[in-house]
């Protein structure tokens, strides 16, 4: 079976291998008021090098937490980095989202009909920052405070969540 393999020097992937501890900062919506919480990220390669498992957690000041899993994977047939994510609120998304390689940062885009979601992924000088902003469709949008247009033209990305990690030691270093 030839499959497309992801090693340490795959461009989209290689910074992200390990074990990354750090801080999220959530801004005030649904899912409650701004706030930073302690926040946690691995990236592991996996299944002989043909997949990089993400796991997400950050833990609330009450104790309660919040976790996501996603895989990355590449497409046989154009080479470029696949994302399928599920996390402890939302609904399981129908398909993996694609990634874009832009100037060292890893970005995907997952739509819905309530809307998208952008995560865009950086390491800089040692620290790895993951923006996650949404973008809500055809409502008005009380949490962010627009009107957003059926086609989304007068949509707008906002942030809603920031984390900013460390390596931890001992972790590989690619």
């Amino acid at each position: 079976m030839d499959r497309p393999r992801i090693n340490p020097g795959h461009p989209a992937l290689a910074n992200l291998l390990g074990r990354w501890r750090g801080t999220t900062r959530l801004e005030s919506g649904p899912w409650g008021a701004e706030r930073t919480v302690d926040a946690e990220m691995t990236f592991t390669l996996v299944a002989a090098g043909s997949a990089v498992v993400q796991s997400y957690r950050h833990t609330e000041s009450d104790g309660s937490h919040f976790e996501g899993h996603g895989i990355f994977t590449v497409d046989p047939d154009r080479r470029d980095v696949l994302w399928y994510y599920v996390d402890s609120v939302s609904p399981a998304p129908d398909a993996p989202a694609r990634c874009t390689w832009h100037d060292g940062d890893l970005q995907v885009e997952r739509h819905t009909g309530a809307g998208s979601i952008r995560h865009t992924l950086r390491v800089t000088d040692g620290v790895l920052f993951d923006v996650a902003e949404l973008r809500r469709e055809d409502r008005m949008d009380t949490d962010l405070g627009d009107r957003i247009a059926a086609d989304g033209a007068t949509a707008s990305y906002k942030p809603f969540m920031t984390s900013r990690y460390r390596r931890e030691p001992g972790a590989p270093q690619m």
